[in-house]
């Protein structure tokens, strides 16, 4: 099967290669016009794009139902993705510039993430709840889906997914803030050690 046959039989998946794709290429855009360049405002005209990309994939992927197609794989890839691209897109961006900003431009060293002390815990819980945004978005949009699908085994196509998505969600709760909480790593001692965690280098957005 060559490349243009994969991509006929699966344009969704297509889709979302692309859409990741051109995240990245935007996002490079936007770095180089900020320190390179030296163009500001490009650099944020060149983010404000990256919104636009998640909503061109639910326009396709909710019309690609529409026209008759039956729901796959290639769908539910689609809902997780938007979900990861919401929850996640931002945080992405921020680290990226970020790491860019102190490796290449002179600007301070990125906070590394605290592994001890309540500071640990408080950061793990603020990436579940991220977590937590991106399992809402995959769901939602999921739900959105199976209501447009017509047949029951379309539906549970789907569902499959959210199921996924929920097993994501409760096991990055369990090996992430409730394995922090109940590991013994929130002495006063460490905590004070990780003070000054929550700095941030300046940022494209």
């Amino acid at each position: 099967m060559t490349v243009i046959d994969w991509v006929r039989d699966n344009p969704v998946a297509a889709l979302v290669v692309t859409c990741e794709v051109a995240f990245w290429v935007f996002l490079a855009a936007a770095v180089v016009a900020r320190y390179v360049l030296r163009r500001r405002r490009l650099s944020t005209v060149l983010l404000l794009c990256e919104p636009a990309i998640e909503v061109v994939l639910l326009v396709a992927t909710v019309g690609d139902l529409l026209r008759g197609s039956e729901p796959t794989w290639t769908h539910g890839l689609a809902a997780l993705y938007l979900g990861y691209t919401v929850a996640f897109g931002r945080w992405t961006v921020h680290k990226v510039d970020g790491w860019v900003a102190w490796r290449f431009f002179d600007g301070p060293r990125p906070p590394r993430p605290p592994k001890h002390g309540r500071a640990a815990l408080r950061h793990e819980w603020r990436m579940w709840l991220r977590v937590l945004l991106a399992w809402t978005v995959a769901v939602t949009v999921l739900g959105v889906l199976a209501l447009i699908a017509t047949a029951p085994e379309q539906r549970e196509v789907l569902l499959g997914w959210a199921g996924r998505a929920t097993l994501v969600l409760v096991a990055w709760g369990v090996f992430g803030p409730l394995w922090q909480a109940f590991s013994g790593g929130t002495a006063e001692g460490d905590e004070r050690a990780d003070a000054g965690t929550d700095a941030r280098p300046r940022t494209l957005t």
